[in-house]
Order: C-alpha cells, then structure tokens, then sequence
C-alpha cells in the first residue's frame, strides 16, 4: 500500500513509548543543564558584589585621600 501524505502514519504503542523515553531523557539533561547554569549565576552574582564592595571601598579611600589634602590621582610615583 502506498504512503499517502495527506493522511497521518500511525504508529506502534513502541514507537509511542520510544518517542516519550526519548523526551524523558532530553527533559532530564535540560534540569541539569538549567541546574548547572544557576550555580555558575549564583557565583557571578557573589563575585559581582565582592567586587562591588571592593570598588566602594577604593572610592571611599580615595574619598578620604581627598579630604585629607592628598590626591592619588595627579600624585608622582616616587620613581620619579
């Protein structure tokens, strides 16, 4: 008998359960995946406000250099 393209092939109850086997597999792979990746954003967001709290310490010493009349930033390297 020839295929038809009009008509949907139906398949085994095998087919089927190969077919939700298979789905069952991929969806696993993707929580470990999706698990994996929040761990990798939940250390960029530590270190991001590690180093946040490392630059408001620089501004706030730089802060203080100021005020105390010494500028860090136009100040000679002592090599000079």
């Amino acid at each position: 008998m020839p295929l038809s393209f009009n008509q949907p092939e139906t398949g085994t109850p095998v087919d089927h359960e190969d077919r939700f086997v298979d789905i069952e597999i991929k969806l696993a792979q993707q929580e470990d995946l999706v698990d994996s990746l929040n761990g990798i954003v939940y250390q960029q967001a530590r270190k991001i406000d590690q180093l946040e709290a490392m630059i408001a310490k620089l501004a706030e010493h730089i802060r203080n250099l100021q005020e105390a009349g010494q500028n860090p930033i136009n100040e000679r390297p002592p090599h000079y």
